[in-house]
């Protein structure tokens, strides 16, 4: 069988959901919350400091997660591009899940809550891992689509945007978690 059988293209979908399926069995089995402890489940929370953000399916840090999906596209194309689109799909939401697990440890929460503006982060619910995972899928996708001087104003009007209303986005999250800066906190805090 070739690259073009069904059967072949089929297999590193497959692969990829039972990723998905098997962070999430983790994430459960490590004790976090499947849903909200609200109780109910929301298309949208827009409230960052709140027990409620990262427990419903979409927030304002989705769009960092579809930013992932156009930064996994883009070091993909560079290192893996004669890998089918499919296995390169595998390989990011294998990374994506990966960084999910890391993130939803007890030692990154409480450096999160240590030196963000997350004081009250107790990780994602199971529900907001999924769609944060299927939002990177959304991302991969778009950047396989569209033409990359899009993808890469996407990645700038997504990082003004959350920047301009909640102070925060995945560059100031990544700087904030690996090398945080009073000065940032201060202004991410209101001050």
């Amino acid at each position: 069988m070739d690259a073009r059988t069904p059967t072949n293209r089929l297999t590193p979908i497959l692969i990829t959901l039972g990723i998905i399926l098997l962070t999430a069995a983790y994430l459960l089995w490590i004790g976090r919350e499947p849903i909200c402890k609200c109780g109910y489940v929301k298309l949208w929370h827009g409230v960052v400091v709140s027990a409620e953000n990262s427990q419903h399916l979409t927030d304002w840090y989705t769009p960092s997660h579809i930013i992932h999906g156009f930064l996994f596209f883009g070091a993909l194309w560079l290192v893996a591009r004669r890998m089918t689109l499919g296995w390169r799909l595998a390989i990011a939401t294998l990374v994506e899940c990966a960084w999910e697990i890391v993130e939803n440890s007890d030692a990154v929460i409480e450096r999160y809550r240590t030196v963000t503006i997350s004081l009250d982060y107790y990780g994602d619910s199971v529900i907001n891992t999924v769609f944060d995972v299927l939002a990177m899928i959304l991302g991969f996708w778009l950047a396989a689509k569209l033409p990359v001087w899009v993808t890469v104003g996407l990645i700038v009007l997504f990082e003004g945007v959350t920047m301009l209303i909640i102070r925060d986005g995945l560059a100031l999250n990544v700087l904030m978690l690996l090398y945080p800066l009073d000065s940032v906190a201060q202004w991410q805090a209101g001050r």
